[in-house]
């Protein structure tokens, strides 16, 4: 019976392709989880460690101009290497990684989820609508949540490798694409809970 209401929905196409999807997602969960690992592991020690920074104003100068002469230049993002990271700034950038890894798992956890389902021929449900949901929901948690504690990690970077002199605190989220990703968030829920909807009010008439 479910092979039927699968094939009534979908071709084989479809299901090889969403059997990639899968497998693809699985590999970008275990990718991220190493490389988190492996970034926590670099960055325990707290000696030497290159951190991503985002700058605010702040011109530097780069061999570009005629035959390399410096010229100034503002920039904008870079990475920094402080001699030693404050024990504060080697937490927030665990808890980056620990935020990003769990991040990547859930969101392709319940997508994954959610494929199985519809594989199974179960296209729209409570079940569906609530991973829907949940998936959106942590992934904007933690398009916010990982570049604000990456954020307090470079802080403290420059505040040890300038002794507090350099004043570049920033903790900024860049907006439009949160806003982007909570729309789409939004919509992928709106259209599963109506199409939950239809279901159930046309159960029984076919």
């Amino acid at each position: 019976m479910a092979t039927q209401e699968t094939d009534r929905v979908m071709s084989r196409g479809d299901a090889v392709s969403m059997v990639l999807f899968m497998l693809a997602g699985a590999a970008i969960a275990v990718a991220t989880t190493v490389a988190a690992i492996i970034r926590i592991i670099e960055v325990m020690p707290g000696r030497d460690v290159p951190v991503f920074a985002e700058f605010a104003g702040t011109v530097a100068e780069a061999p570009i101009g005629p035959d390399g002469a410096p010229a100034p230049v503002e920039l904008d993002t870079g990475w920094i290497t402080a001699p030693e990271l404050p024990v504060a700034s080697v937490v927030a950038i665990v808890i980056q990684q620990i935020v990003l890894a769990a991040t990547v798992v859930a969101v392709v956890t319940c997508l994954l989820l959610l494929t199985r389902n519809m594989l199974r021929g179960r296209m729209f449900s409570r079940t569906n609508t609530r991973l829907v949901t949940v998936a959106g929901f942590v992934a904007i948690v933690g398009y916010a949540g990982v570049p604000f504690f990456g954020n307090m990690g470079a802080n403290g970077a420059f505040a040890r490798i300038s002794d507090g002199t350099f004043d570049n605190v920033i903790m900024s989220v860049d907006l439009f694409p949160l806003i982007l990703l909570t729309f789409l968030a939004a919509l992928g829920s709106l259209t599963f809970t109506v199409g939950d909807r239809i279901r159930r009010d046309t159960e029984g008439l076919v």
